[in-house]
């Protein structure tokens, strides 16, 4: 059986990506709601990555209200409990991350010609091994731009480890909060 990534409808080509994957036992209702309330504050370590690598805006005053997050994303599509893509464009190696606002779905697919970078992040739920589902997560990265890649490269290879350890707590915190008994549980609004 062949599965199709879902990433595909919106980010086909890419020049940098990564993914990671978790065996759940949970039902994929309760994976994907985990997924929706997950957020970067949750998680000390976390939030410290992701405050340490804001820390320029702070000194040169540019501070965001809040700290990059999944919320700052747009929610591309949801496909009921099996896949759900968000998207975000910018300038990521800028100390302010260079985020450009996507008003719609169709504004992130449409073509562009600036020095930005088009990031593509997906979750994924299939049947995994036994009475477990696998939770699939896959960033992947479009520049735009000869110049957007040259600026992003070696960007990514600073921030590639530190990317994965955050993606493999924040599986690890989804599966935790998804195998917890329901009654812990607060249910999401749906993106």
């Amino acid at each position: 059986m062949i599965l199709l990534n879902p990433l595909d409808d919106f980010l086909p080509r890419f020049d940098f990506s990564e993914r990671h994957c978790m065996d759940i036992c949970a039902p994929a209702s309760r994976i994907m709601n985990a997924v929706t309330l997950w957020r970067n504050e949750d998680d000390p370590l976390v939030r410290a990555a992701i405050r340490l690598r804001e820390t320029p805006t702070r000194l040169f005053g540019r501070a965001r209200q809040q700290n990059l997050d999944l919320a700052d994303f747009t929610v591309l599509e949801r496909r009921g409990d099996t896949a759900l893509i968000y998207g975000l464009i910018g300038s990521f190696w800028q100390a302010d991350y260079g985020l450009r606002d996507i008003p719609s779905t169709d504004a992130f697919l449409s073509s562009r010609d600036d020095d930005v970078c088009k990031l593509a992040l997906g979750f994924s739920i299939q049947s995994g091994p036994g009475s477990t589902n696998r939770l699939v997560t896959e960033t992947r990265v479009l520049c735009v731009t000869d110049r957007a890649r040259h600026h992003f490269a070696p960007y990514w290879y600073l921030i590639r480890p530190v990317s994965g350890l955050i993606r493999r707590r924040m599986l690890t915190a989804i599966r935790d909060r998804s195998e917890s008994p329901s009654r812990h549980h607060r249910r999401a609004a749906l993106p």
